[in-house]
């Protein structure tokens, strides 16, 4: 099918009417099901503004950047006939910018298409927002096997210099010294890539090759900022990639593939996870320098037959030029078309086309600034003159400078409150941040030991009694097994930043084999976490993998914490200090190590506790 042709007439049926809402496929191990189209795809927008009013311009331009989150794609001539005269298009885009001009906002033209004698256009409007520290933020999570290049790309994409070949643009995302030495991401990294209000690239400053980029001046500067989350490609590093992806709500995926060798490895589970969690997924082929060109046209082969299995029902698309990139950008969030990128990080061929996509993404995540506030920790430190900081999402709601907010579940399921004494986001000092950013907080009178990732900050007028819980019942599709599972089974289970072992209580079948779907009720071993219907959840235990969706909590239901910190506690206030002696009074005739031989024959007294 013809993108151009899909575009002109409108979004392509959802393939919910078409195919089973939930199915499995062996080679990919994966659930799909696609989300309901957005009201901005829904909502059509008019094709000539030469003669409506400049106030129902404004009006429709300012619904659009509502729902786009400050940001939205308008197209002038995308009707049938496709086009408009060049006079009544001059017009049209005088309308639009002088609109633009009255909402605060950037108008920029990112393509224009001859249609013989008419001519359609395509726009970016973007938000100028009010406080010079604020800017618009896009979560980018990057996946693919290891020795794909991922780290590298990020290197040349943030920091504005091409590689060598030999690894020198990824040291500057590394975070631990075994990782420059392997070449190997273990952790989950960050970087960032500004752009301005017309688009272009704020990260260009460094050129010398060892001078950082300064975050806070890049976030000053930038109308909009890609956060690249590094994650891990080895198979060893998988539970660090599923948290990556749950933990750190990412708005799209881009998925790494390289040209000589293929899809190997972990690129088909790491797919099968974003689609899964239901994250737009496109793709980027690396090292296409040194790959010889019949191999890279069969690993294109492959991935586009990958794309269009059952298990993925996407459409290709290979981006070659700005074209396709608008096209690509406009038709993206509809979770039917997954554009292909084809870049090399030594010679530098195509990054220009992918900095263009990365310029026109958008966000997923609503701000929802009139509801309460709420926050999940995913990250937590320790900084020296400044105490305790706690990174992570604001997930809806504002947190400003000073809020008292409600810190837990602790092992006992309690909040406490607490106060926000300092706000960060990309290391620039701010005083209020917004649903759907990304944020560090630091915490006045908590110790760091007291904290763990998976807990939430929330705002006094809700009630967290009622979400934090022990036991949660949820909808899963097992996706492999090798044998059934059955009541009392335990596996590792990821629910946004959430990572804890659970048990199965109960569900509404007698045995779960590969394939089977069913409604199983679950219960924490460790601690009670704060959970919210709705939230996707992954589970996993070796290669036993399932994901589902939170459907009941049960925060009536209590538990036993087996929370290591408590029994030690626990144990030493029953117990008493433990009493230590030193000399010849210790056992084994003072010397250190050494334990008394026991004869055979001896026997303990009867009130004589057992020595272990």
């Amino acid at each position: 099918m013809d993108v151009d042709m899909q575009q002109e007439n409108g979004p392509e049926p959802s393939c919910s009417d078409r195919v089973p809402r939930a199915r499995t496929l062996s080679s990919l191990n994966t659930l799909f099901e696609p989300d309901k189209p957005s009201p901005e795809q829904n909502q059509a927008t008019p094709d000539d503004l030469s003669s409506l009013p400049l106030e129902t311009v404004k009006e429709l331009l300012n619904n659009a950047l509502m729902q786009g989150n400050g940001e939205a794609l308008w197209s002038l001539g995308n009707s049938d006939p496709p086009g408009l005269p060049p006079d009544v298009l001059e017009k049209s885009l005088e309308v639009l910018r002088s609109a633009a001009t009255a909402l605060e906002a950037n108008c920029s033209l990112l393509r224009t298409k001859n249609c013989g004698e008419r001519i359609a256009a395509d726009c970016l409007i973007r938000t100028k927002l009010q406080d010079v520290d604020d800017f618009l933020e896009v979560r980018v999570a990057v996946l693919g096997n290891v020795d794909a290049g991922k780290s590298t790309l990020l290197g040349v994409l943030t920091h504005g210099l091409l590689d060598d070949g030999r690894g020198l643009a990824r040291m500057r995302l590394f975070r631990h010294k075994h990782e420059m030495e392997s070449g190997r991401t273990s952790s989950v990294g960050n970087d960032i890539l500004g752009f301005d209000g017309e688009g272009h690239v704020l990260h260009q400053g460094a050129t010398d090759g060892h001078a950082q980029p300064d975050w806070a001046e890049v976030c000053r500067r930038a109308a909009k900022v890609v956060t690249f989350i590094d994650l891990a490609g080895h198979e060893r590093y998988l539970k660090t990639t599923v948290f990556g992806m749950t933990g750190h709500a990412p708005d799209v995926c881009m998925l790494m593939v390289g040209a000589n060798a293929g899809l190997v490895g972990m690129t088909k589970e790491h797919l099968g996870l974003a689609l899964a969690l239901h994250v737009p997924v496109f793709v980027v082929v690396t090292k296409i320098d040194m790959c010889p060109q019949n191999v890279l046209q069969d690993t294109l082969r492959l991935l586009q037959k990958l794309l269009r299995s059952p298990g993925c029902r996407k459409m290709p698309l290979l981006v070659q030029n700005t074209d396709d990139v608008v096209t690509a950008a406009m038709n993206f969030h509809s979770q039917r078309l997954c554009p292909v990128f084809q870049v090399s990080n030594v010679s530098g061929q195509n990054l220009d086309l992918l900095k263009q996509f990365l310029n026109l993404l958008r966000t997923r995540m609503e701000a929802m600034e009139s509801e309460p506030a709420e926050f999940q920790m995913d990250d937590l430190y320790s900084v020296p003159g400044v105490g305790t900081v706690v990174s992570g999402t604001v997930l809806r709601g504002v947190i400003r400078l000073n809020d008292t907010l409600l810190l837990g579940p602790d092992a006992l399921g309690k909040f406490r409150p607490v106060q926000i004494k300092g706000i960060h986001r990309k290391r620039l000092p701010v005083k209020e941040c917004h649903g759907g950013q990304t944020a560090s907080f630091a915490i006045k009178k908590i110790r760091r030991a007291e904290l763990r990732k998976g807990m939430v900050l929330l705002s006094p007028l809700l009630q967290p009694d009622d979400s934090c819980c022990w036991e949660f019942e949820a909808d899963i599709l097992v996706l492999h097994h090798p044998t059934t599972i059955s009541v009392k089974y335990q596996a590792m289970v990821h629910i946004g930043p959430i990572r804890q072992t659970c048990t199965i209580v109960s569900m509404n079948t007698e045995h779960l084999r590969t394939g089977d779907k069913a409604a199983v009720r679950f219960q924490f071993i460790k601690n009670p976490e704060y959970l919210r219907t709705g939230m996707r959840m992954v589970f996993r235990e070796g290669r036993t993998k399932a994901v589902g969706t939170v459907t009941r909590l049960y925060p009536q239901t209590t538990g036993n914490p087996t929370n290591t910190k408590c029994k030690v506690a626990k144990m030493q206030t029953q117990r008493g200090p433990r009493e230590t002696t030193k000399g010849p009074g210790r056992r084994g005739g003072g010397r250190r190590g050494r334990k008394k031989k026991r004869d055979p024959d001896e026997k303990p007294l009867p009130d004589a506790p057992m020595q272990t």
